[in-house]
């Protein structure tokens, strides 16, 4: 009789052959069903679940209910630092690019006005983009800001770094607070995410000052919804 140790060596090597089979499709390419794999390698139906949920969480394969297990295009796995989006997907071996969702003048959020120190009722700059690590969709990113500092930003190449556009501009970031929280896709960003609206997304409130330390003032303020499937946020604690 079969005992633990046979079943975790059937886990394994399942793994290892996933894996190749993985390998030899392209990013969001489908998988066997279960019962083909249980068929194609000999194995149980336990034993499949159990090597497709540690490539899931290894990044390596994603799984969509209803439709099946795909190849993940990737997971980046970020290290928090003060950095843009397009040096972030590079440092991790990715290409980004960005596709410019909106930018437009509209009336910001309570905690834009805040964050920006905007007189009552003043608009600001809205600037929404898609962003995207070797094609596929990472997160979109709704930024605002102040159109007294930036009066022409809106003009600019905004499909690369908005640092650099920024720092180009006389203003360049100096500091930034962030909080990160779970959080559920909308409607809108689960169609640019191209997930199921309520996916698990993580949100991102960033606030931006430029200036030096002694005369910081805020330059954006910006909401980002990343794919948790896609995104993985890496610290090393010391003390």
């Amino acid at each position: 009789m079969a005992g633990p140790a046979s079943g975790e060596l059937k886990h394994l090597r399942l793994r290892r052959q996933l894996q190749d089979l993985a390998r030899g499709l392209m990013p969001g390419e489908a998988l066997p069903g279960e019962r083909q794999l249980e068929e194609m390698f000999g194995v149980s139906r336990i034993t499949v679940r159990r090597a497709i949920s540690d490539l899931v969480r290894d990044g390596e394969l994603v799984r969509e209910k209803g439709k099946g297990t795909f190849v993940s295009h990737g997971m980046v796995r970020s290290v928090l630092h003060l950095a843009s989006f397009n040096e972030d997907m590079r440092a991790a071996g990715f290409v980004p690019s960005t596709r410019v969702i909106a930018a437009e003048l509209g009336q910001p959020p309570e905690s834009a006005v805040r964050h920006l120190q905007l007189p009552a009722e003043e608009q600001a700059y809205r600037l929404q983009r898609l962003r995207l690590a070797n094609g596929a969709p990472v997160s979109v990113d709704e930024s605002w800001l102040p159109p007294a500092v930036l009066p022409g930003i809106l003009d600019e190449d905004l499909t690369g770094s908005l640092y650099r556009v920024l720092s180009a501009s006389g203003h360049p970031v100096r500091k930034v607070e962030q909080t990160v929280q779970a959080g559920a896709a909308s409607v809108e960003t689960a169609r640019l995410l191209d997930v199921a609206p309520g996916a698990p997304v993580l949100l991102f409130h960033r606030r931006s000052f430029t200036g030096p330390e002694e005369a910081s003032r805020p330059i954006e303020y910006s909401i980002s919804a990343y794919r948790a499937d896609r995104y993985q946020i890496s610290m090393t604690l010391a003390q």
